[in-house]
């Protein structure tokens, strides 16, 4: 079925938006002590795939240790059109929902975000009682370490300081910086791979995952699809790269006994298209096929990392820019760090755009209005960080991971919640000028749109400041 853009979009459900309503309680100190969260998910027309959504909300929302943790979760059937999964489903709003909490926590207190951050991070205990085998062991636990080198450093209290003097001395643009980390657990699946060793001696290698821009076929070699399931969750990769291996593992095995024999009489090494030769005059089956399944004791390990974001508002039109952006992201015992940093750095900006520009409205029928890119605004080249810095980090060595690596594609895109934070302290900068009588702790929605921060700035700011000038320009002529 071939749809034009338009129908596509109308008929696309995007992701599930989310209501949530929360009872945090803590302590002076900013430590939390328990958290009571009412959810209500949209999950449109259908069930479709939202009863996974979730199971995969609270597990980021786990982050931080909320002391006794209770929810209420609800789907909900609506008017609107079939909600489905896409890049982090749940995760990137369960995290989201997280920091909004965290936010309103330090608020209340009048402390540093950080603080009441850092304060709440799990402990390897903690973290055990809240994600059970999925934790891991102790020197695998790398998220505090991540988001002290870059919340604690220096630098970033240099720029906090800069910030700071910089709104102080500028009226209708403001500024804001954050720092947000993020757990995300993944589950490893079974999967197929067969690697074939052709008579040029070339080599096929065949996986059970589609190439949907994540790597899978450049970190397998791999060239053809087999026993073909489906590609998600963000371990479709390292399962298949496990798979080949132990496909070459039989490969090497049946090779070795005619290698050694070749050597042994000629008394060199022996070139490859001369092996994979004698190999087929004595009838070698050059074709291994596996399927590799996860230990059913360690099927579920989290992935760490840890964002700042700056961003720069503009007052009277609601506009944002995005100065910088520093990541630092675990990607374990990376299988291949260049397409881990293009899936960290992609996924980020998709990221962006879900937080800020891509408003998917809906008429009271329940409709798409936003159909088109004239409307529907997606990340541009303008929406990337003018400074846009990724880390990856190899962590400790796990022998129950593949390879000891870790994913890589979805869970980046949760770090991007580090430009709404920024948003909201630089609008929180402007309510100080503008308005001094609104409150500084206020609800801001996903998406922050130009519209949006304008508004929680202060529509009238402009309005405002113009009357006064004019008020200005009628008493001193007065006065002449």
């Amino acid at each position: 079925m071939y749809l034009d853009r338009k129908t596509d979009m109308i008929m696309a459900g995007g992701r599930h938006p989310m209501k949530a309503k929360y009872s945090v309680g803590f302590k002076s100190d900013g430590t939390l002590t328990a958290l009571h969260v009412d959810l209500g998910i949209n999950a449109g027309i259908s069930p479709d795939l939202s009863p996974l959504i979730p199971a995969y909300t609270i597990a980021s929302l786990k982050k931080y240790n909320w002391g006794a943790l209770a929810f209420d979760i609800k789907l909900c059937k609506t008017n609107m059109s079939s909600k489905s999964v896409v890049r982090a489903p749940g995760d990137v709003q369960g995290s989201f929902i997280a920091e909004a909490i965290i936010e309103h926590v330090a608020s209340v207190l009048g402390s540093d975000t950080n603080v009441v951050r850092r304060k709440n991070l799990h402990s390897v205990e903690s973290l055990t009682k809240f994600y059970s085998d999925s934790a891991g062991d102790a020197p695998t636990y790398s998220l505090v370490g991540i988001f002290d080198k870059l919340a604690s450093s220096p630098e970033y209290r240099s720029r906090a300081e800069a910030i700071e003097r910089f709104n102080g001395g500028s009226r209708w643009k403001k500024r804001g910086i954050s720092c947000v980390p993020i757990t995300y657990e993944v589950t490893l699946r079974p999967t197929p791979g067969k690697v074939s060793i052709l008579n040029d001696g070339s080599i096929a290698v065949e996986v059970g995952g589609v190439e949907i821009g994540q790597g899978l076929y450049t970190k397998a070699d791999s060239l053809s699809m087999i026993q073909g399931g489906f590609t998600g969750g963000s371990t479709t990769s390292e399962s298949s790269c496990e798979a080949v291996r132990q496909a070459c593992t039989v490969l090497v095995k049946r090779l070795k006994p005619i290698k050694e024999g070749l050597e042994a009489k000629s008394g060199a090494l022996v070139p490859w298209s001369t092996l994979i030769a004698q190999a087929n005059m004595a009838s070698v089956n050059l074709s291994a096929h596996a399927f590799w399944t996860p230990d059913p004791a360690f099927v579920k390990y989290i992935n760490y990392g840890a964002a700042v974001s700056e961003v720069e508002i503009d007052v009277p039109t609601g506009g944002t820019t995005i100065l910088r952006s520093d990541l630092v992201y675990d990607c374990g015992q990376s299988l291949n760090p260049a397409v881990d940093l293009g899936q960290v750095e992609g996924a980020f900006v998709q990221g962006v755009g879900f937080f800020t520009n891509e408003d998917y409205a809906r008429n009271a029928d329940g409709l798409v209005v936003n159909d088109g890119t004239w409307t529907y605004k997606i990340p541009t080249v303008d929406t990337i960080p003018k400074q846009f810095n990724v880390e990856l980090i190899n962590s400790a060595r796990d022998q129950k991971r593949v390879l000891s690596s870790k994913a890589s594609g979805e869970p980046p895109l949760l770090l991007a919640a580090s430009v709404h934070c920024a948003m909201r302290e630089a609008i929180r900068a402007a309510r100080k000028e503008f308005k001094a009588n609104s409150p500084l702790t206020f609800q801001m929605d996903v998406p922050a749109t130009m519209a949006d921060v304008k508004e929680l700035c202060g529509l009238d700011v402009v309005e405002r400041h113009l009357q006064s000038l004019t008020s200005a320009a009628a008493s001193a002529a007065v006065k002449a």
